[in-house]
């Protein structure tokens, strides 16, 4: 493919601020190369169309190549749509996106709590205890009476043997360990399937060296050593917030990416909220974001053979990494440029480094 369609959703909050920056980025790498195209989604899309999530943007994404996800905050729209799946939730629920991927990557000149964290958490994206998305119809989570709130925790063999492929196969491209998390100890059945399933799915990577830890145990080994630990696979719930505790580990939540995928389709969304509190004051951290559709990029580079896209990524990295090391920074990183300044930095620093190699 010569070029490609990807879309973007700019959200609540700061997503109109931070989405922009990473088309920015996307096109300073690679320029002339992506059509983008903006669909509805959020609190505008409520006032526009009548649904966060309207139809025709579900209908518009599955013609795409992929898309950028930003930021919503659903807590603060009007019922009854606060009642409903969010967002993210709808489109990863109906597009199957079962891989939740999430790096954890400390920066040289960052605030990092661990300086040597360079890990990954693969997240199974589709159960557990999340009641949002672990039911065909209906809801995981419900009240026989109004003392009484019960939530289903599903795990599945078809579930967790998908994710622990995609755990493997993205560490033997990395170091080749396997950390699985799991509670089995006091959840037996549904997280004592999920260590048994993955640990039968490494039998088919001998090159990878695995080892287990139960959730509240891997907190504190992520607080004291981050840096031994290469790819995390775990549960959905516990996925969630372990990838939190790394983004901090790693300087800030800000430069958190995520990727949300199946085997077909792909969605960037930064690991962190909305940040109502600062939208519209061009203080945000647009890194998480920025990162996101580098890894976009990345995943359509291997569904297509297409080189270009991965020399792309690894471009936006780069120049992340050189504007933060070089002092520009946003002030969760301890620095005073603001989201456009940085952007126009990191722009500047990838279409500098094109340009280079064309030479």
């Amino acid at each position: 493919m010569t070029g490609y369609r990807l879309g973007v959703l700019l959200g609540d909050g700061i997503g109109p601020e931070i989405v922009p920056a990473a088309v920015a980025v996307v096109d300073a790498a690679l320029p002339d190369a992506v059509e983008w195209v903006e669909l509805p989604m959020g609190l505008s899309a409520i006032g526009s169309h009548g649904a966060a999530v309207p139809p025709e943007t579900l209908t518009g994404l599955a013609e795409l190549d992929g898309w950028l996800l930003g930021p919503h905050d659903s807590a603060a729209y009007p019922e009854p749509h606060r009642s409903e799946l969010n967002p993210s939730g709808a489109i990863r629920k109906h597009f199957d996106l079962y891989a939740n991927i999430r790096p954890a990557k400390a920066y040289e000149g960052g605030n990092a709590i661990v300086p040597g964290a360079d890990l990954v958490i693969v997240r199974e994206n589709t159960e557990g205890f999340y009641a949002d998305r672990n039911t065909y119809a209906g809801t995981g989570e419900f009240m026989p009476t109004p003392d009484v709130a019960i939530s289903l925790g599903i795990v599945t063999r078809h579930a967790v043997e998908r994710i622990a492929r995609t755990a493997f196969e993205l560490a033997s491209r990395r170091r080749k360990r396997v950390t699985i998390v799991h509670k089995a100890n006091v959840l037996k059945l549904t997280t004592g399937l999920f260590r048994d399933v993955c640990r039968e799915v490494a039998r088919d990577h001998p090159q990878i060296t695995v080892d287990d830890f139960h959730i509240d145990a891997m907190t504190a080994h992520l607080v004291r050593r981050a840096d031994a630990f290469d790819v995390i696979v775990t549960e959905n719930m516990f996925g969630d917030i372990l990838s939190d505790l790394a983004g901090e580990i790693a300087g800030s939540l800000g430069i958190a990416p995520s990727l949300n995928s199946s085997d077909t389709h792909a969605m960037a969304q930064a690991a962190h909220g909305s940040a109502p509190d600062i939208a519209g004051r061009n203080l945000a951290n647009p890194i998480a974001m920025m990162l996101s559709s580098a890894m976009l990029l990345d995943w359509l580079s291997a569904k297509h053979g297409d080189n270009r896209l991965r020399e792309a990524a690894a471009r936006i990295e780069r120049s992340v990494r050189a504007v933060v090391h070089s002092g520009v920074r946003t002030r969760d990183l301890g620095g005073a440029a603001s989201t456009t300044e940085f952007t126009a930095a990191v722009a500047e620093a990838a279409h500098s480094e094109k340009q280079r190699n064309r030479t």
